[in-house]
């Protein structure tokens, strides 16, 4: 069983996660609206991933024996004043996703939870990833502004493609 800070913690988590998805759903739909389809597409896959990485978290505490309790999350925002906003606001939202997942690894590590600390790696790897990802979008999208063609173009040839991670962890109801 983990200890009983860590999985507090993971259940906050686990809301912040599912506020996550929901945040991404809400700029695919901004780019649904102004016919930019791969962004779109883009954003409706990070939303999915998004509550997939939820979901581990709750697949994590269930085979522990531990509590799971779903929380509500606040609304997304969801006007976005140009094609850039979004893309800002989901690096801002990477960047602490990177800090609450580090303040989980560090609780882990601070209540000799090994087993959660070991769940954690993944999610720091992770988020490596992410916010990478972001950071090159928010370059290419900033310098494209004007030229949506463009930031599609992009999307569809660097976006996707990239299956599934065989060392990621177990998604509950998958």
């Amino acid at each position: 069983m983990p200890a009983a800070r860590f999985a507090e913690q993971l259940n906050v988590q686990i809301g912040n996660e599912l506020a996550a998805h929901n945040q991404y759903l809400a700029c695919a739909v901004h780019y649904d609206a102004l016919t930019m389809p791969q962004m779109a597409a883009f954003f409706y896959g990070q939303a999915l991933e998004e509550r997939e990485h939820a979901m581990m978290m709750v697949q994590y505490l269930l085979d522990t024996d531990a509590d799971v309790t779903i929380p509500g999350v606040e609304a997304p925002t969801s006007g976005f004043a140009d094609v850039v906003a979004p893309v800002e606001l989901a690096l801002a939202q990477e960047k602490k996703v990177t800090e609450q997942i580090n303040g989980l690894l560090r609780i882990a590590r601070e209540e000799h939870d090994y087993a959660s600390e070991q769940f954690m790696q993944w999610f720091i790897k992770e988020q490596v990833e992410e916010v990478a990802t972001m950071s090159d979008l928010l370059t290419v999208v900033t310098r494209s502004r004007d030229d949506v063609n463009d930031i599609e173009e992009y999307v569809a040839r660097e976006q996707g493609g990239e299956g599934a991670d065989p060392t990621a962890p177990p998604v509950a109801g998958a």
